[in-house]
């Protein structure tokens, strides 16, 4: 339907900055979004704090693409709900923004975007499903553990998610 990776990919830049090793996340220190434990199953080998210090928006451009927009078929996608379909895979998981979808759109829940989640999802208004996938979203994040410290924080981004894929659909 459209081809919406680049700006989809700058806007989860945005929102995500650069490097940081916040206490509670279990997948060690991020750098632009990336957690130590992704970078090393994509490279395929132990990386080091100072590797992740240094890695740039290029370095893990490859990385969002193949493992989270390609995952969910961003080009497949309305525009915007591509856009609000990735930010969420990449902080929640491919699987959870998966079954989010389609139990939205009524298909059978398996975590994995395939051609009967594409149809369905083409038959329903892309704002109906943008607002739906932001509230089951936020849901979710409220039920964490950690949502009492950093929920002012996730609650922002997944409205300023929602804001940026109504504008994008």
């Amino acid at each position: 339907m459209n081809r919406n990776w680049d700006k989809s990919f700058n806007y989860v830049i945005q929102s995500e900055g650069g490097y940081a090793d916040l206490d509670g996340d279990t997948g060690g220190p991020t750098n632009h979004g990336c957690t130590q434990a992704v970078w090393e199953e994509y490279v395929g080998h132990p990386v080091t704090v100072e590797d992740m210090k240094n890695l740039t928006v290029e370095d893990v451009k490859p990385l969002y693409k193949k493992r989270y927009w390609d995952a969910i078929h961003g080009d497949a996608l309305p525009s915007g709900l591509d856009y609000a379909m990735f930010d969420a895979s990449i902080n929640s998981g491919i699987g959870n923004s998966s079954r989010w979808i389609q139990e939205i759109v009524g298909v059978p829940v398996d975590g994995a975007i395939g051609n009967n989640t594409v149809s369905a999802i083409s038959q329903i208004n892309p704002v109906t499903l943008i607002n739906e996938f932001s509230d089951k979203r936020l849901v979710f994040l409220q039920r964490l553990k950690l949502w009492p410290k950093y929920g002012d924080g996730w609650g922002k981004r997944v409205e300023l998610v929602r804001i940026r894929a109504i504008e994008m659909s």
